[in-house]
């Protein structure tokens, strides 16, 4: 069964331009490649590299076999020391037979075909295509069953199984790499990332006895099951298998509503700790996680997150998230700034506060610490307020020398609250939910004993888990009707529209509104108004303290910024805005400040679009997306009746004939 790359057309968000920053080649190739099972390889493409001559050989030669024509070396280059640097492969239908003066001659089977690649050695390391030439002159058919010499000839790096630490297991199943390229003035190039620097850290993932046969089977149920399921395999130089990275329709589709805030998790499982599982998680309407793709790897070096980051993005379509959220991660850091320069990158703060927690421990007084740097970064309001109270703590528990503590204020500007007040983070800088410690998505389903295999049965349970409570939420909000706390206009408005977990969430800052006791102005910049609210605080210690925040108010506009940020960390306007906004008359909150994806009137389909409608016709991934849902409908009726198969068969027959006639009789 060929594994097809299957890229679906999501409508993304209104009018939105679809955009890769720097991985326009990435999207084309990653969208040809997906699995290669058998001999299903993707097209030769320029940019790709390998790590011998032989490699690119045997891949060019499994090419051809599955398109039905035969390979034959057109040319090598050789230096002073008989080392080759260059090569030609070509077609065996390339070129003319010399004229043979025999009685008998043999009749002429070469066409002059022009199909080829070239390939050159880059830096003495890399084979790297440079040239690539697809179209043919005569007719090709993989199912010919005409025998090559090329298919018979197995040099190094051919007919290599899967290979794994521990047990052995020969594998049927031949994965090839997919290569990492990306822009670089104009051209394509390898992307080295740390493997070179660490060749043993993440250079193939060890498995278990059974694991491969498990996730091959998992791929296979999870296409039958969902047709536009999407899954990519990365192999190393010896064919052994190094990264994997998936994700089903309904996370594709959940991308589209969810997918302005994603947060990466990582989390390593095994008796050794020697899988690295990656999960993208965004957030529902309901707080709850989603999950939004998946990938493992065989350890933590930039070059494996490239790969996946890479991966996803092209399975989303190439539209990248506003906010990434991960955790400390040097090689993770690089990758997301390599491959996702525009988007916003935070540290979650749930994670950091837990390692400030492991970190301090040895230290004398590190409860009062933990305190004190709790304070610091909740309650801190500018960031001169918390760089002093940081110093303030640094200078009294005499830890000027402790270099972890020092590179966490040096990121300060990407996990403490106050310096993101302009990101959107729609409440997942603390956590996916406030009230749970974790963020994993599969929290519970696995441990340090847990097998890829055994991850894979449960991969399925964590997901129908996922449905069902959002399934329950959903009717929940649909059915139930808001408890209103007041008579404030706002509740009322938004008990209409919000999901009950957020209106909740917007409950707390409507009855916050009546600890503001005061508004004053004390500026005004043309249309826009400056306020400082007063509010009452309860402290720790049960005392309660009054405290000013500066709102902005723009009545022409309808726009109110308030100083402490609530809006953009949660999603939803903060009890200041709401009083100023109550103090100018304003009867409803504004629309923009009624975000969509907290509603619980839209209606939010998981099944991918079958309409053309949003194609990009210039994209050839959207293309061959499109045709095939087409061709799936086709079959799906052709299978009914013979009379309907015939019909099929005959009106496929004259497209290829129109397809043949136009290619030899172009307009």
């Amino acid at each position: 069964m060929k594994f097809r790359l299957m890229l679906s057309q999501l409508a993304m968000m209104e009018a939105e331009e679809l955009e890769i920053v720097g991985d326009s080649a990435m999207t084309e190739l990653v969208g040809q490649t997906s699995v290669i099972q058998g001999e299903n390889p993707v097209p030769p493409a320029v940019g790709m590299e390998f790590e011998t001559y032989d490699d690119v050989y045997y891949f060019y030669s499994c090419y051809a076999k599955e398109h039905g024509f035969g390979v034959r070396v057109s040319n090598t280059w050789y230096r002073k020391g008989k080392e080759r640097y260059r090569g030609k492969l070509s077609c065996s239908s390339a070129g003319f037979k010399k004229k043979s003066g025999a009685n008998r001659p043999r009749p002429e089977t070469r066409t002059g075909c022009p199909a080829m690649i070239k390939f050159r050695l880059m830096d003495n390391t890399r084979w790297r295509i440079i040239e690539v030439e697809l179209e043919h002159n005569h007719l090709i058919s993989p199912t010919s069953g005409k025998s090559y010499k090329s298919r018979k000839i197995m040099g190094v790096g051919t007919k290599r199984p899967l290979e794994f630490e521990g047990p052995e297991e020969v594998e049927a199943v031949k994965l090839f790499q997919t290569v990492i390229i990306h822009a670089k003035g104009g051209e394509l190039a390898a992307d080295d990332g740390d493997l070179r620097k660490n060749p043993d850290l993440s250079n193939q993932m060890k498995l278990r006895k059974g694991d491969a046969q498990a996730a091959l089977d998992f791929f296979c149920q999870m296409q039958l099951m969902d047709p536009n399921f999407f899954y990519v395999a990365d192999l190393n130089e010896r064919g052994f298998l190094r990264n994997l990275f998936w994700a089903g329709a309904r996370s594709r589709v959940a991308y589209r509503y969810f997918g302005d805030v994603v947060a990466i998790d990582t989390t390593f499982f095994g008796q050794e700790f020697d899988v690295l599982l990656v999960s993208f998680i965004g957030v529902n309407h309901h707080g709850q996680p989603v999950l939004l793709g998946c990938g493992l790897l065989a350890g933590e070096t930039v070059e494996s997150y490239v790969w996946l980051l890479r991966a996803w993005l092209t399975c989303m379509l190439g539209r990248p998230p506003q906010t990434l959220i991960s955790d400390q991660c040097k090689a993770l850091q690089a990758a997301v700034s390599d491959v996702f320069p525009r988007a916003s990158h935070c540290i979650d703060l749930t994670k950091v506060m837990r390692r400030i927690s492991e970190r301090s421990g040895k230290i004398n007084q590190h409860e009062a610490i933990k305190a004190a740097i709790y304070r610091a970064v909740c309650l801190s309001q500018r960031a001169e307020e918390f760089e002093a109270a940081w110093l303030d703590i640094i200078h009294e528990h005499g830890l000027e020398d402790h270099e972890w503590l020092q590179n966490l204020y040096e990121d300060r500007n990407r996990w403490v609250p106050v310096y993101l007040k302009e990101t959107f983070l729609a409440g997942m800088l603390l956590s996916i939910k406030q009230n749970e410690d974790a963020t994993s998505f599969f929290e519970g389903y696995i441990g340090n004993c847990t097998s890829l295999k055994e991850f894979l049965d449960k991969y399925d349970q964590a997901m129908q888990r996922s449905h069902q409570l959002e399934s329950l939420a959903d009717l929940d909000s649909r059915n139930s009707s808001s408890v209103l706390n007041s008579r404030c206009n706002y509740e009322l408005q938004l008990s209409k529209s919000y999901a009950s977990y957020i209106f909740m969430k917007f409950q707390k800052e409507v009855e916050g509104m009546y600890s503001c006791f005061g508004t004053r102005q004390v500026n005004v910049d043309g249309q826009v108004t400056a306020y400082s609210v007063q509010e009452h605080v309860q402290l720790e210690d049960g005392r309660r303290e009054a405290r000013d925040l500066e709102v902005l108010f723009n009545g022409s506009e309808m726009e109110v910024f308030c100083a402490c940020g609530l809006f953009n960390l949660r999603g939803y306007l903060c009890r200041h805005a709401l009083y100023v906004l109550d103090q100018n008359r304003v009867e409803e909150v504004p629309p923009q400040y009624v975000l969509s994806r907290w509603r619980k009137d839209i209606k939010r389909s998981y099944v991918l679009d079958q309409r053309s409608a949003g194609i990009d016709v210039d994209n050839p991934v959207h293309r061959h997306e499109h045709l095939h849902k087409c061709i799936l409908q086709v079959m799906d009726e052709a299978r009914k009746s013979q009379d309907r198969y015939k019909v099929a068969l005959r009106v496929l027959d004259e497209m290829l004939n129109k397809f043949h006639l136009s290619e030899n009789h172009p307009e």
